[in-house]
């Protein structure tokens, strides 16, 4: 088996921390370059400037949708700099922050680093969550071309 290449999801979740640290411990082991991709997910703002649920206007907040877009893409660097400072160590890491459908912006980056193997936490969504609001992780799985292992983290209740 061979792992040289190592691409691992992240976002700012404790779900992503945890499959980041799994991710970069194989990487150690195989002394593999790690990718780290982090996907922004264009928001949706409304063209009415009525809320059809209170039936109010909305207040503009004076915030353009490249305003958003450029703080989106700062949070994701700040995201990806403090996993490379707790994590990569002495690895070689390249990073990707993209917009567009996190399932295919990882599968997108994973083609494009040529990746052995892709890394990704999961939030273990079931029922009516999951059918709202898919997996990320199910997508990547399902249209991969190359394995991906889905960390799981399992809270222990106190």
């Amino acid at each position: 088996m061979k792992i040289s290449k190592i691409l691992i999801g992240i976002d700012d979740s404790k779900f992503a921390e945890y499959a980041a640290s799994y991710g970069f411990d194989i990487a150690k082991k195989f002394n593999a370059h790690v990718g780290l991709v982090h996907i922004v997910e264009p928001s949706v703002t409304p063209v009415t400037s009525t809320d059809s649920i209170m039936g109010m206007p909305m207040q503009d907040l004076g915030v353009d949708q490249l305003e958003i877009m450029d703080i989106q893409s700062h949070q994701g660097e700040t995201i990806i700099e403090r996993t490379i400072k707790k994590y990569a160590g002495d690895l070689q890491v390249t990073h990707f922050n993209e917009f567009g459908s996190t399932a295919d912006g990882i599968l997108n980056c994973s083609k494009e680093f040529k990746a052995d193997l892709i890394v990704l936490g999961t939030h273990s969504r079931t029922g009516i969550d999951r059918f709202l609001m898919g997996s990320v992780a199910e997508a990547v799985v399902r249209n991969s071309e190359v394995p991906v292992l889905v960390v799981p983290l399992k809270e222990i209740s106190k």
